[in-house]
């Protein structure tokens, strides 16, 4: 057991020095000027709550950039790992291949929570501080399950493109699934037959994916109070239940695969 905890903590340190020698914080440092610049563009050209809109546009902005670089790292290092055979390697060591796979997910886990700090940094001058510590704690979850959702997709297709593509399906879907339930249930005219099987069938998809549209919402950043203690349930459930699904489908992917 010590010697296994052992690996995955080496495992782990030699992921995040790998994002240390590919200039993470310089990519995360570029996405952060330019979306506060962008946002202070929008803070000059409006006419009315100028703050407002710049603390949305700010906060939409940073989500989508530190999801967008969490799973680029993600799927690049695993997909250059396993066509370099250091993945092969690895695995024809004496210990088991979960010990791999939660090596690299604690690796990139520590990532994500350098990750969301950071991203939140130049919020700290356009929100609520209490609405600002439950946005970047559900941005922590929010790239946690991206980050479960990249392993699998790259241990299942194997290539960039194709993994990229995937775990950016599955974050736009996630997010927008709810708006879709909406449109879906609203027709024009009397509901067919095709219909409804058409509002089930997005019933069922919408029950399978996680609500990311409920998490790292930017209404927490401008509205007063305390923190809710439901809203923070919420997130901390939906991440463990999705976390825990996710990568027990990816080693399943793993366990099966021969080299």
């Amino acid at each position: 057991m010590i010697l296994r905890a052992s690996t995955i903590a080496s495992l782990a340190r030699i992921t995040v020095l790998e994002a240390v020698r590919n200039r993470l914080a310089w990519l995360a440092a570029i996405a952060i000027v330019m979306a506060f610049g962008l946002a202070q563009f929008l803070n000059q050209v409006a006419i009315a709550e100028s703050r407002e809109i710049q603390s949305a546009m700010l906060a939409a902005l940073l989500r989508v950039a530190a999801v967008f670089i969490a799973a680029a790292f993600v799927v690049t290092s695993m997909v250059r790992e396993w066509n370099d055979k250091a993945t092969e390697l690895l695995l024809s060591l004496p210990v088991p291949r979960s010990t791999y796979f939660f090596g690299k997910f604690a690796g990139y886990a520590a990532l994500a929570l350098i990750l969301a700090p950071l991203m939140a940094l130049p919020l700290v001058l356009v929100s609520r501080h209490g609405g600002l510590v439950l946005w970047t704690l559900s941005l922590f979850c929010e790239l946690l399950i991206v980050t479960a959702v990249s392993m699998f997709c790259v241990l299942s297709l194997t290539q960039v493109v194709p993994a990229f593509v995937a775990v950016a399906g599955f974050y736009m879907l996630s997010r927008s699934m709810a708006a879709i339930q909406i449109i879906a249930g609203a027709p024009l005219q009397e509901p067919t037959l095709a219909d409804r099987i058409g509002n089930t069938i997005v019933d069922l998809i919408a029950y399978v994916l996680p609500a990311l549209d409920r998490m790292t919402q930017t209404s927490w950043l401008m509205e007063p109070g305390p923190v809710s203690l439901g809203a923070v349930g919420t997130v901390l459930v939906q991440t463990a239940l999705y976390v825990v699904l996710i990568c027990a489908a990816s080693l399943f992917d793993l366990y099966r695969k021969n080299f």
